[in-house]
């Protein structure tokens, strides 16, 4: 299982409909225009087949006080949380053991900070350092389609590794 967490309007659901696209046999690379999306009220179960089929489960912004029950069996993580979200998640003792993926969404638009810039506010270096898990970082625009592959094969990688 993977768990996809964040605060609400990050582009959680847009990120799952477009990685299930991309993964399709049929999509080729190319994402089309961006599907409608609601807000999450509560999870989302999507499957996504690259090489085996990894379950990622969404879990609504709103849910962020409860989101600790649901890290049984979390095999790695997608999350595109604010600095205080990311202290708690790589700190959480169930979360010891899993592949976490930060994900930078939303670098289409025109106010969106440089990636050295994110990583110096966040203090991200210094997170990072005493982190117990595998942190990995990306720039995506789920809108865009912008490296969606690369969150592909990290899930690909992760999931391969973790059987």
């Amino acid at each position: 299982m993977c768990l996809l967490l964040g605060a609400s309007g990050v582009g959680k659901t847009l990120l799952v409909k477009r990685l299930q696209k991309l993964s399709s046999q049929d999509a080729k690379g190319d994402v089309g225009a961006p599907p409608p999306t609601q807000p999450t009220v509560g999870t989302n179960l999507t499957d996504i087949v690259v090489q085996r089929r990894i379950t990622i489960r969404e879990l609504g912004g709103c849910m962020g006080p409860i989101w600790s029950s649901y890290y049984g069996n979390c095999r790695c993580l997608l999350l595109s949380a604010a600095c205080v979200q990311l202290l708690g998640l790589l700190s959480a003792e169930q979360l010891a053991e899993a592949s976490v993926l930060i994900l930078f969404n939303k670098i289409d638009l025109p106010c969106y900070m440089s990636m050295e810039e994110i990583r110096s506010l966040m203090r991200l270096p210094d997170i990072l350092a005493h982190a117990r898990q595998n942190v990995s970082t990306a720039e995506i625009s789920a809108r865009k389609g912008t490296g969606l592959a690369q969150v592909l094969h990290w899930l690909q990688d992760t999931h391969g590794a973790s059987s």
